[in-house]
């Protein structure tokens, strides 16, 4: 670990110290999505996240089992390796990029190494099976070592119910300084309250909904819009017809299958099977039973649906 490298202790850090320490700069979980790689996160995201505006993500299960497995998959990477680790109560910060930081799983006992422990459901098998290192770590690990300065990153990812999967990354001094420069010049959009470019993410969306997710009756002009609208119009049409075309394609199936469940042609597979769903129909109940108020088995949301439509 590099010298210059400042710990700062997490035991008996409580939860929000831990949350405020972690926005005041970049960590290993936010390089991915820094870059527009992460399919869970954008660089949107992150700058709402860094600078407030969005809440703190609720736990969710993957969340838990994540962390509750994390020791499982630590053991079971020594177990592999033959290695040992130990834990890092510690958020690292390194004063050759004040605006990163690592919040480490295990450090390799005996070596200039790390490790990266994942879970992940088994829908997500073919991203690790006969890969030389997972995409969407990569740029987690790379950020590991810029700030660690350490020489070597291990990952290990226990995919549920399918199989364990180790991988090796060695340090690359080009591969670090590319990521630290796109870091800074994303930390300059925090510092400066600026968002970034928008893209089109999912990720993306979601913030913004749930930044703005009040409305006022004032009604706004948009500059330098005109071209973008039109833009979005012949997509749409675009899509419209695309649409269609999947469609047809997608009734010719079925009129072969007819009432066959399964079908294939060559290395396609395909599934046709009838399916049933039960729904409560609160209506009929309101009717029969009108004695009976159902107000408070209702949940109240608010959105805010983006309506386009040209006027001439």
């Amino acid at each position: 670990m590099k010298k210059d490298t400042r710990v700062i202790s997490t035991l008996n850090m409580s939860r929000e110290d831990w949350l405020q320490q972690r926005r005041q700069s970049i960590g290993g979980s936010d390089a991915s999505a820094v870059l527009g790689l992460s399919k869970w996160s954008s660089p949107y995201t992150v700058w709402a996240d860094k600078t407030g505006r969005l809440p703190e993500k609720e736990d969710s299960e993957a969340m838990r089992l994540g962390r509750d497995l994390e020791k499982y998959v630590a053991s079971r990477w020594c177990e592999a390796t033959d290695k040992k680790v130990r834990r890092c109560n510690f958020i690292l910060r390194n004063n050759e990029y004040p605006w990163a930081h690592a919040d480490v799983d295990r450090l390799v006992v005996g070596e200039d190494a790390g490790l990266e422990c994942k879970t992940t459901s088994a829908l997500d098998l073919r991203m690790f099976k006969d890969v030389e290192f997972p995409t969407q770590y990569y740029a987690q690990c790379v950020h590991y070592m810029a700030v660690t300065g350490m020489q070597r990153w291990y990952l290990a990812v226990l995919v549920y119910g399918r199989g364990f999967y180790t991988y090796t990354l060695e340090r690359d001094e080009e591969e670090i300084a590319a990521l630290m420069q796109a870091e800074e010049t994303f930390w300059r959009y925090v510092e400066q309250g600026v968002p970034p470019p928008i893209d089109g993410s999912d990720a993306t969306a979601d913030a913004l909904s749930t930044i703005y997710k009040g409305s006022n009756p004032e009604t706004w002009e948009l500059y330098g819009m005109e071209a973008a609208l039109e833009d979005r119009r012949r997509m749409k049409e675009q899509i419209e017809l695309l649409e269609h075309s999947v469609q047809r394609i997608d009734s010719s199936i079925k009129d072969q299958m007819k009432d066959r469940e399964s079908a294939y042609c060559g290395d396609w597979r395909v599934s046709w099977k009838a399916q049933t769903r039960r729904s409560f129909d609160w209506k009929k109940l309101a009717k029969q039973h009108p004695e009976i108020s159902l107000d408070p088995y209702f949940k109240t949301t608010s959105t805010r649906p983006l309506t386009i439509r040209k006027t001439n």
